[in-house]
């Protein structure tokens, strides 16, 4: 059986472009979990920003 390799695995936060270029107040944040092996560039993903009540492109900080 192969040997299970928890550092592989790491929390990443991602972060509203869109909100943050707009100068309204607060943040649109997530967290989640990535693979650095097979992802080892930054995370962007389409997520919900409840303040402007929309789809908006989330991108990975840090």
């Amino acid at each position: 059986m192969a040997k299970k390799n928890k550092d592989a695995r790491i929390q990443v936060i991602l972060e509203c472009t869109e909100h943050k270029k707009s100068g309204m107040p607060g943040t649109s944040r997530y967290i989640t979990t990535k693979n650095k092996k097979n992802t080892p560039e930054r995370l962007e993903l389409k997520k919900y920003n409840p303040i402007l009540k929309r789809m908006t492109i989330h991108r990975e900080i840090k």
